[in-house]
């Protein structure tokens, strides 16, 4: 009998830790999607012309967050590489970018948890150039800011054909930030070689840089338990401008989205 009390008794901690795990749980969401559409340039610090042409994009998305939590972490990885000409077709730019999003939403539920909203905030981190194969003084442009930007999303989980598809909007707009720019006839020899200053690091605002970043997209199951694989369509926009330093800027992207989104559960014990 007393062998039996003491087996019962160490065997309490596990089921503890067994019943935490049923109740908590850290949900991860990836998703890895390919993206072709148009982009329109143009940076006075190159040409005053507009330049438009086509342009890829790579995305991959990751979000966080524990079943009891209402607390998410969303990450976001986003290249792009766009080639692109003047209206006359007689000049040639290329433009690259890298931008890494980091940052913490908060999630209400409605609709008998049909309606998933999140808002909360991302740190934006971006590096690029734009080069201009026609310039032979001065023909590239480095881009490089860091943003603060508000960001809110909606999901909504409804039933189409027996299968169960979620619709998501995710908007992202700046609050401040600092970005990197030469001032207007300023070259970067002057800059780097010279280490000659001249306001090259530029505070920024919604009104100096505003920028409307904003994706829509459609899940559509694939696979069932235990790890749904779930094909995603979409559509991603990131328009950016910037007047600083006499200089003006801007890069309009859209692009059609298509990849793989993989949902996951990982219980504490296991992290």
């Amino acid at each position: 009998m007393k062998k039996i009390k003491f087996l019962l008794l160490s065997l309490v901690p596990y089921t503890a830790l067994l019943a935490q795990s049923a109740e908590s749980q850290k949900v991860i969401t990836r998703s890895t999607m390919i993206g072709v559409g148009v982009s329109n340039v143009l940076d006075t610090y190159l040409s005053q012309e507009h330049f438009k042409g086509p342009g890829v994009s790579f995305l991959s998305t990751i979000e966080r967050q524990r079943t009891d939590h209402r607390w998410s972490t969303l990450m976001e990885h986003e290249a792009n590489i766009s080639s692109v000409k003047d209206r006359p077709k007689s000049k040639h730019e290329l433009e690259g970018a890298y931008n890494f999003y980091w940052g913490k939403l908060y999630s209400w539920q409605f609709m008998d948890n049909r309606l998933r909203l999140q808002a909360g905030g991302l740190l934006n981190a971006s590096l690029g150039v734009i080069y201009n194969t026609s310039n032979s003084n001065n023909p590239a442009q480095a881009r490089a800011h860091l943003n603060l930007m508000p960001t809110g999303t909606a999901a909504y989980r409804f039933q189409l054909f027996k299968r169960t598809l979620v619709a998501r909007y995710e908007l992202s707009l700046p609050l401040a930030g600092i970005m990197f720019s030469p001032n207007y006839g300023q070259s970067y020899y002057e800059i780097f070689s010279r280490g000659n200053y001249d306001h090259n690091v530029v505070p920024t605002t919604f009104v100096s840089a505003p920028e409307w970043r904003h994706m829509l997209t459609l899940d559509i199951p694939l696979t069932t338990h235990p790890s749904p694989l779930t094909l995603r369509i979409g559509y991603l926009g990131n328009l950016q401008q910037a007047k600083v330093n006499n200089l003006r800027q801007h890069i309009y992207t859209h692009r059609v989205l298509i990849g793989i989104t993989k949902r996951f559960s990982i219980t504490p014990h296991a992290l």
